[in-house]
């Protein structure tokens, strides 16, 4: 299926790992040019050149989500390179998970302003687009409780409450917004490989949970990322799509 994609810009947090960086090669390989951004300077610029030369613009910046300047000024630069923003994903996490000060004030300065700012950032972009999406990385743990339910579950339900309110008062600009819900994502350097060496009674506890009998991939979450950020994809927002193999129990109406 075309998406539509060839010729757009998407901007995507955290694009050097994971779930991100799946974001990234999916949008790259639709035709769309990408502007990424990580904090650690050497992982963007060698993600930088393992994605370019596929053919559309890739470029990566090295910055901390949680600076609104720092977000303001990448939006404003990549519109300069780019000519336009089409997508805005927001994907950065602190997968600040233990309930102490700091991981509230983490989850809150990252995962939810990080949201905030890059949305009030590149909505006068977004404005100019024929085709214009936002959408964020929520969770599983941010729609029902789980081990996870503190800063982190918390600051991801926040998160889903925020584009909700997006899709409603955006709807008339032309501009959708959404959210996807991954489950339990496995990659190499991921946290669930790091607590299954270090926590396997806790990571098999986890994997007997998934009726799948296995964990997500980064490609299985950027599928649907990507594909609910399309043109394809027009008549849906205000949507929370949850991609976790039937993890989850709660019935969506």
């Amino acid at each position: 299926m075309d998406l539509k994609l060839a010729g757009r810009t998407a901007l995507v947090t955290g694009g050097t790992r994971g779930i991100g960086r799946a974001i990234v090669e999916t949008f790259v390989g639709e035709g769309a040019n990408v502007g990424f951004c990580a904090r650690t300077a050497s992982d963007v610029e060698a993600a930088e050149q393992a994605l370019s030369g596929a053919g559309p613009d890739v470029a990566g910046t090295a910055l901390d989500v949680g600076d609104p300047a720092a977000i303001k000024h990448w939006v404003e630069d990549s519109v300069s390179r780019f000519g336009q923003i089409d997508t805005v994903v927001s994907n950065v996490s602190a997968l600040a998970i233990e309930d102490t000060d700091e991981n509230w004030e983490a989850s809150l300065r990252v995962d939810l302003m990080g949201t905030v700012h890059l949305v009030k950032a590149a909505l006068p972009h977004l404005e100019k687009s024929d085709a214009a999406s936002i959408v964020a990385i929520s969770s599983v743990s941010g729609r029902e409780s789980d081990f996870a339910s503190g800063p982190y579950g918390t600051a991801k339900s926040a998160i889903v409450a925020y584009v909700q309110g997006l899709a409603q008062q955006l709807a008339e600009k032309g501009i959708r917004a959404n959210t996807v819900s991954p489950g339990n994502t496995y990659f190499p350097g991921g946290v669930w490989e790091s607590i299954e060496s270090e926590n396997p009674e806790f990571f098999e506890q986890a994997m007997s949970l998934n009726p799948t009998g296995r964990m997500g991939t980064p490609k299985e979450i950027a599928a649907g990322v990507v594909f609910i950020a399309s043109p394809v994809s027009s008549f849906t927002t205000g949507t929370n799509l949850v991609i976790d193999g039937a993890l989850t129990r709660g019935i969506q109406f």
